[in-house]
């Protein structure tokens, strides 16, 4: 039997064709869209902006917090106090009647917010304990709630620098919630397989990707099991957003080196967009190897297109059109893929 060619065979993102939607946007680090070209962008300030197909856009939020936006970059301690402090949205994911699922990352929460604002949290502990540092919500089509917890230092730029391994995923069923899978670099965003039967896990100190299978045979709810790598052990960057295609690609965004690579079904890595500092990027490397990253690092690593580029979306009608999000940026960059994203559970 021949192969199926990859529709990824070939490509590259032509920088020349990216183009651009929002405009003073707050750290989105994380977009959901709609078929209809709504776009839901994580906001700094509490809340998500909404921006329309036709461009308009809102802020929706609650608490509005202008820490981000006043700690800019003058010096170490302001750059830590503007990740660690204060509101800060981090992962999104539809609830099943449309509310938004927000991963705060400031107030190390788990909350829902309705369409109009309103909010409220629904866990800020396991076990009695509080949740840490919470990254990345996820919801599959059994209407269970999957959270990513990166670590329970504080703040999290210690973690990071000592490649602390005490992340885990959570999650919430008719059981309530529990940790089900722990002991990892820095956990951050996580996806299912088309068939749910892998969830795919961000380490990104690890600095690379893992999977583990869902066991449905518990009568205490689904467990993780058959912990193993996913591609290379070294992805060459922080990784921290990931997106499946209709194909099987694992698209997988390199925080701070700046790069776009897609990881095919056996593992193989293909680059498709660079927009590193290579200066700079070669630096966070090599501390980062050994152990050394320092905020400052950090702070000089950072390309143009996506500064801090974080997660990669697929919308548009025909789920074609690639959206980054970033953690330094003020608009969403796009441009149109080869092959169709994997469709994700919608409410």
């Amino acid at each position: 039997m021949t192969a199926q060619a990859s529709p990824l065979d070939g490509f590259a993102v032509d920088p020349a064709a990216i183009r651009y939607v929002g405009d003073d946007l707050q750290r989105p680090e994380c977009i959901l869209a709609e078929r209809d070209g709504s776009l839901w962008a994580a906001d700094a300030r509490g809340g998500v902006t909404h921006i329309a197909p036709d461009g308009r856009q809102r802020f929706i939020g609650q608490r509005p917090d202008a820490r981000f936006q006043a700690a800019a970059t003058a010096t170490t301690q302001d750059f830590e106090a503007k990740y660690t402090q204060g509101t800060l949205p981090n992962g999104l994911a539809f609830a099943a009647n449309g509310d938004i699922l927000i991963s705060n990352f400031g107030t190390d929460l788990l909350e829902v917010m309705s369409r109009d604002g309103r909010t409220r949290t629904l866990h800020d502990s396991i076990d009695g304990q509080p949740i840490g540092k919470v990254n990345f919500v996820l919801r599959d089509s059994k209407d269970r709630i999957w959270l990513t917890v990166s670590t329970r230092v504080n703040p999290w730029t210690t973690a990071a620098a000592r490649r602390v391994r005490d992340g885990y995923i959570a999650v919430v069923d008719e059981h309530g919630i529990r940790v089900v899978a722990e002991g990892f670099h820095f956990t951050n965003e996580i996806r299912l397989d088309a068939n749910e039967q892998w969830l795919y896990i961000v380490e990104t100190t690890g600095p690379h990707l893992t999977r583990m299978r869902l066991d449905e045979t518990h009568a205490g709810g689904v467990r993780l099991a058959d912990r193993e790598l996913f591609g290379p052990s070294d992805l060459g960057g922080y990784p921290d957003g990931i997106a499946f295609d209709a194909f099987g690609n694992l698209w997988c965004t390199l925080v701070m080196v700046d790069q776009l690579v897609a990881l095919t079904p056996q593992g193989d890595r293909r680059l498709l967009l660079d927009d590193g500092d290579p200066a700079a990027s070669d630096n966070l490397r090599r501390r980062m190897a050994d152990g050394t990253v320092s905020p400052q690092d950090m702070q000089r690593a950072r390309g143009r297109i996506a500064p801090w580029m974080a997660s990669v979306t697929f919308g548009g009608p025909d789920l074609r059109t690639v959206y980054l999000g970033s953690l330094l940026g003020t608009r969403i960059p796009y441009f149109e893929s080869p092959v169709a994203g994997l469709p994700m559970v919608h409410w």
